[in-house]
């Protein structure tokens, strides 16, 4: 009787950012939330017209 038993690990790191990717996302956020307000103040000042 043969026994085979695999093992098999996986290792997942997390890449960390850089400090010119951080504030690239930083922007995208500032500038998606900027446009939804945008959108938000548009789509209600148009409502009651």
């Amino acid at each position: 009787m043969t026994l085979n038993i695999f093992f098999i690990t996986i290792t997942i790191n997390r890449k960390k950012m850089s400090q010119e990717e951080h504030s690239h996302l930083q922007e995208i956020e500032r500038i998606m939330e900027e446009n939804k307000r945008k959108y938000l103040d548009s789509s209600h000042s148009t409502r009651y017209l």
